[in-house]
């Protein structure tokens, strides 16, 4: 376990009389780190737009099969989790430890609730390591250069970026930044992602007022966008069949899963 780039735990950026997503986001998922506020925001949202819920779980419910197929069937024993959001059960080193114990694994966020409550992700199989950085998605360079301590950049990592460039309101900023991770990654190396979308054919004109709502009364302000935006991020990448798809139905266990407005996909540098 390491816990070199994990500064001392503290309120000092907390700020508890706005919601934030990461806490929203617990509430939507069943967890108990948010405030009244988050909640108070989080019913406002679900109310416009009622199949937030459903997106939160199946994002969740994504991570698990990513990892899963990642540590598994592609044998990646690294993974860089950019945007990694509050603790919960099933988190990426116990999943990919669970399969295979002597992986390494770097969280990465920037919000400061998460940072609170960062220590509970640095446990780790004694054969493998955990990590967490306080770095923005938007210094790519700085994160590689902290992962590059924990991480073998000269082996395949699984890049995780689920429901993160979403807050990254340019969108050529945002493909710019997922070339750049990809970029000082080796071939064999993968990035799985997820992301909101407003398309109607899978649900999603309903994020429109609702986004509006949230960037009016809560933080960090977010946008959603469609299929073929964030089919760029994949660019220069091979998708993993079935492709950019909702994330509910990327490999879904059961069938038929209902499409939700969250795309999902995971593709690989060759």
């Amino acid at each position: 376990m390491s816990e070199g780039h994990l500064p001392p735990a503290g309120p000092a950026r907390l700020n508890t009389s706005v919601a934030h997503n990461a806490r929203v986001w617990n509430y939507w998922i069943g967890g108990k780190d948010n405030y009244e506020v988050d909640q108070q925001v989080g019913e406002q949202v679900a109310g416009m737009f009622p199949v937030i819920r459903a997106v939160a779980r199946a994002d969740r419910d994504f991570l698990g099969r990513a990892v899963r197929f990642l540590a598994g069937e592609r044998g990646i024993r690294q993974f860089l989790d950019i945007g990694t959001g509050l603790p919960t059960a099933d988190n990426t080193h116990e999943m990919a430890q669970h399969i295979a114990p002597e992986s390494r694994v770097v969280y990465v966020d920037n919000d400061p609730i998460v940072l609170v409550h960062a220590r509970s992700l640095l446990t780790s199989s004694p054969e493998g390591v955990t990590d967490y950085i306080d770095a923005d998605v938007r210094d790519p360079d700085a994160i590689m250069q902290r992962a590059a301590e924990t991480l073998d950049l000269t082996r395949p990592v699984a890049l995780m970026m689920l429901g993160i460039l979403n807050f990254v309101l340019d969108t050529a900023e945002a493909r710019d930044i997922v070339r750049r991770l990809t970029a000082t990654l080796p071939a064999g190396s993968h990035l799985a992602l997820t992301h909101p979308t407003y398309d109607a054919d899978v649900g999603g004109e309903g994020n429109v007022a609702a986004m509006e709502f949230w960037n009016a009364h809560a933080t960090p302000p977010i946008t959603a966008r469609g299929r073929e935006e964030i089919a760029g991020f994949l660019e220069g990448l091979e998708p993993v069949e079935p492709g950019l798809v909702p994330c509910s139905q990327w490999r879904a266990e059961s069938a038929p899963a209902a499409p939700v407005p969250q795309f999902g996909a995971v593709a690989v540098k060759p």
